[in-house]
């Protein structure tokens, strides 16, 4: 099978694009690479790929592939409003483009990687996969409206399959400290505290960013009918921790660590959801990582590596910090197209 996948050398990309090779794939990135350069240890990229922006691509060059996974996208801006937004519309505007290209290229399946923050902010209860509201972020509403646009286009040719991701973590060769498992370990690592932000009451559902990988090789190889039109859940079955567990887990794990709350203005979102329709739908999936050994992953690499708090606050491993540092820059514009200037260099 002959795979595009967007945002190959992004953090969850970076990990995906062996997990596919391995599953004798044949694999080609897209990505217009805003994050080079902010590599976690040595970064040797061998794979063919587009350096391309995902608006400008066309329908030939895509009559080769047989799928496509769609992982790019803008990280969530917490502190925007629906009017500041205009990242979450350009996604929005991508990834649509992107999908009609692929339905007049007879592109047959397209995995799109979204959110499970699209099923609810609220905590109360298990969410499954049907269930409908609106949800609390600019960013979760930009994905339901791109998850509703590529549902409309399903038909005999053209199957959509879209998967809610839960929080990942682990280690990746382009890794983020935005994330909160990874930010918390790198925080224990680096000055001894496991920083929960709020009062740590909050639930996340989890997996660990290896088996999310496998989880969409196994969607990709499946046959139409499991699949056709479908929205699942991706989460570790029976990971879904209060934050505050999470920070326990992590100042257990790595010496001389104390958990440590801090207020914030902003309420972290909260959810529990319900991954029995994946489960039974592809019960030979197997999840390799508990958050216990991803923790220690994560300890051991960050260590390795000589990470420290200068490391953890830069731009190298926050995204929208470093697109903020590009757009200073001047190197991406508002449309965040890259400048010529940046393209000759």
């Amino acid at each position: 099978m002959r795979v595009l996948v967007t945002g190959h050398r992004g953090y969850l990309g970076s990990v995906m694009v062996g997990v596919l090779r391995n599953s004798h794939c044949e694999v080609i990135g897209l990505d217009c690479d805003y994050y080079e350069g902010c590599d976690f240890g040595r970064v040797r990229e061998t794979n063919p790929s587009y350096d391309i922006d995902l608006r400008d691509i066309d329908f030939a060059d895509l009559i080769s592939f047989d799928a496509v996974i769609h992982l790019a996208g803008l990280p969530e801006d917490a502190t925007a409003t629906e009017a500041e937004s205009s990242h979450h519309r350009i996604d929005e505007e991508a990834t649509v483009h992107l999908a009609t290209r692929c339905k007049e290229a007879r592109v047959s399946r397209f995995l799109f990687a979204s959110t499970c923050r699209v099923s609810s902010p609220e905590a109360a209860g298990q969410l499954d996969d049907r269930h409908s509201s609106t949800p609390g972020t600019p960013f979760a509403r930009t994905k339901q409206r791109c998850e509703r646009a590529l549902l409309d286009m399903a038909d005999e040719t053209f199957t959509p399959v879209i998967l809610r991701n839960a929080d990942v973590y682990g280690v990746s060769p382009r890794m983020r400290l935005d994330l909160f498992v990874n930010a918390c370990v790198a925080s224990a690592v680096t000055s001894g505290r496991a920083v929960i932000p709020g009062d740590g009451s909050a639930w996340r559902s989890l997996i660990h960013i290896e088996d999310l990988a496998r989880v969409y090789a196994t969607v990709l190889a499946a046959p139409d009918d499991l699949v056709h039109a479908q929205v699942f859940h991706v989460a570790s079955p029976g990971k879904t921790c209060r934050m505050i567990d999470i920070a326990d887990a992590v100042a257990d794990l790595v010496p001389q660590c104390a958990r440590h709350l801090v207020k914030k203005d902003l309420d972290e979102p909260s959810y529990r959801i319900d991954t029995s329709k994946l489960t039974s739908t592809f019960p030979q999936l197997s999840f390799r990582w508990t958050l216990r050994t991803g923790i220690r992953q994560l300890r051991n690499a960050m260590e390795n590596a000589g990470l420290t708090p200068g490391d953890v606050r830069s731009d190298r491993y926050r995204r929208m910090l470093r697109l903020e540092t590009l757009c200073d820059r001047g190197d991406i514009g508002a449309d965040l197209r890259r400048a010529q200037h940046a393209l000759v260099s």
